[in-house]
């Protein structure tokens, strides 16, 4: 039996006239396997009419640290930086710690509350474990689907999702629920930016042993970013059925990142391979895939992938063509020459004992014959005879010659 802890993160009460503020100030890692990494972003903010210059920045509790943080840090007004904090257990069950940020600001000591605790393994995770939503146009939101797979044998019960951060919002199934061991269950997690500017944030899964799902956004004012695909049409031309033919497509932004966080298929025949979603391409930038197609039928094929971004065009497709085709056999038949004859019939039969049927329309008076007209995974049995001038046929030749088609 696995006993949890439950416990409640005091909430840090500042002077509404504060002016170095963070976001957010308290950080919940929920459960961190030992010898794994989590991190959230603290995104500081000069609210001031002048510069603040944060001179250290201090934190208690084992496994807390700060990655990225360069001092002296100079903020200037209006400005932001953020912060990644980690949290690296090194022992199971929970553990608290707090974070001082001295500056010269009126509130001289910022401070954070931070809290995760250790465990061996999960029992839920989350697909993609964070998310990164790129640059947001103000105004507007993206989206982005997190899986969220139980992987004991035992169910497991969610109870709450709760954000922190500007502009985080989750939706998913009503609550409460339960995981079945090894069920998945999709959380959509959007980020819609009121204000420009760097936000980081979490969505915490409250569940017997809890998660954290580390989010980070960009709100700009800028002209949101443009996303072209190109080709504007893949034609696979034939592809035999059974096998798998690939063509490459390049997404490209313009203006601004973009990032790419679903796709979707109108067919099963046409798959996008080599890429793993969601992703941001950068503004000026393309990256390159490949999209798949693997006939299940003879004809001609013709759908549509589908890209779900946060650019201007949300929605942006790609049209796809391509022709299955069966693969064709034929058995070359060869023999030799008789006298006094004027041409030869062919005949064919699918067992050795079996009947025989003549399978050339007229006489040939060749010594070879090509039979086309047969399936894969068949096998065949052929038996020839002579015909002289006058129309007399001979027997047909033995032993029959046997032919298996792949």
């Amino acid at each position: 039996m696995i006993t949890v802890a439950l416990f409640a993160l005091p909430v840090w009460a500042g002077a509404s006239t504060q002016q170095l503020t963070c976001a957010p100030c308290t950080l919940r890692f929920g459960a961190v396997p030992i010898g794994q990494t989590e991190t959230e972003i603290v995104v500081l903010t000069n609210g001031g009419q002048t510069s603040v210059t944060v001179s250290a920045a201090n934190l208690t509790g084992t496994g807390f640290n700060l990655s990225n943080l360069s001092l002296p840090l100079v903020l200037a007004a209006g400005q932001n930086a953020s912060l990644n904090v980690t949290f690296s257990p090194t022992a199971t069950g929970w553990t608290g710690g707090k974070g001082t940020i001295t500056s010269n600001a009126s509130n001289s000591k910022l401070q954070l509350e931070l809290a995760g605790s250790g465990t061996t393994s999960d029992s839920l995770v989350a697909s993609p474990a964070s998310v990164s939503f790129g640059q947001v146009a103000v105004g507007s939101s993206t989206t982005v689907p997190v899986v969220l797979s139980n992987t004991r044998s035992w169910s497991v019960k969610i109870t709450a999702w709760q954000m922190t951060g500007s502009g985080f919002s989750a939706s998913g199934p009503a609550l409460p629920f339960t995981l079945k061991g090894g069920q998945s269950v999709t959380l959509n997690l959007t980020f819609a930016p009121q204000t420009a500017g760097i936000s980081g944030g979490s969505v915490f899964v409250v569940t017997g042993s809890s998660l954290s799902v580390p989010l980070n956004g960009t709100g700009t004012t800028s002209a949101a970013g443009q996303l072209t695909i190109t080709p504007s049409l893949v034609n696979f031309g034939d592809v035999t059925v059974g096998t798998t033919g690939t063509q490459p497509i390049t997404m490209s932004a313009a203006n601004a990142s973009v990032t790419v966080t679903s796709d979707a298929s109108s067919s099963s025949q046409f798959v996008l391979t080599g890429a793993t979603l969601p992703l941001t391409i950068p503004a000026g930038q393309s990256m390159s895939f490949n999209v798949a197609f693997t006939p299940t039928g003879s004809g001609t094929v013709s759908g549509s992938l589908s890209f779900t971004s946060n650019a201007s065009n949300k929605q942006t497709s790609e049209s796809l063509t391509g022709t299955g085709t069966s693969k064709q056999y034929s058995v070359n038949l060869y023999w030799n020459a008789s006298t006094d004859v004027v041409g030869y019939n062919v005949y064919r039969s699918p067992s050795s004992n079996g009947s025989y049927a003549k399978i050339n329309s007229t006489l040939d008076p060749n010594t070879a014959y090509a039979d086309g007209s047969v399936a894969s995974g068949a096998t065949y049995y052929y038996e020839a005879t002579a015909v002289n001038s006058s129309g007399q046929e001979s027997t047909r030749s033995t032993p029959p010659v046997v032919a298996s088609i792949p």
